[in-house]
């Protein structure tokens, strides 16, 4: 990912509704982010374009992960 998609990537990340969702996204890119390949780095920027309250409920388990492209990073960032 170029430097300047990766910074856009980290702005919506940063710029949530929810502060947990903010915190959680934000530790991930920071700490998880560069290893994984091109295609679950480009999983992660679709997840970060999700309404807050659909990716929080995906977070946390209220609702199920049933795109496979999603799922390994929605598990990721559940143990983050």
């Amino acid at each position: 990912m170029e430097r300047a998609d990766y910074e856009r990537l980290r702005w919506r990340c940063i710029r949530r509704a929810l502060l947990e969702l903010d915190i959680t996204l934000t530790r991930f890119l920071d700490d998880g982010f560069d290893q994984l390949n091109d295609e679950q780095q480009q999983a992660f920027a679709e997840l970060a374009d999700m309404e807050d309250y659909d990716l929080w409920d995906l977070l946390t388990g209220k609702a199920e992960c049933t795109d496979p492209r999603f799922a390994p990073i929605v598990a990721l960032l559940r143990k983050s």
